[in-house]
């Protein structure tokens, strides 16, 4: 069982905790013109699959994953890359 005055003092000394700066690499960010919604939306409708993951690459281009239905049953993932 916790005192009270144990967090009472945790909770003092987290109000004035502030989160530290992250700095990210500007190599590792990826700027992209558009986004891969209607890319994504027209793989769907060509494979009749259900969407996964759609993902923008830095030439410009989506990698669309979609599970597409394959024999006996069992779905098939299926990866295509696409222009944006």
């Amino acid at each position: 069982m916790s005192s009270p005055v144990i967090i009472a003092a945790l909770a003092a000394g987290l109000a004035g905790f502030s989160p530290p700066a992250i700095s990210v690499p500007s190599d590792i960010v990826v700027r992209v013109s558009g986004d891969c919604s209607a890319a994504a939306a027209q793989v769907v409708a060509d494979t009749g699959g259900e969407l996964l993951s759609a993902q923008p690459t830095s030439d410009g281009q989506c990698v669309i994953t979609v599970l597409v239905p394959g024999n006996g049953g069992r779905p098939k993932k299926v990866t295509v890359k696409v222009p944006m």
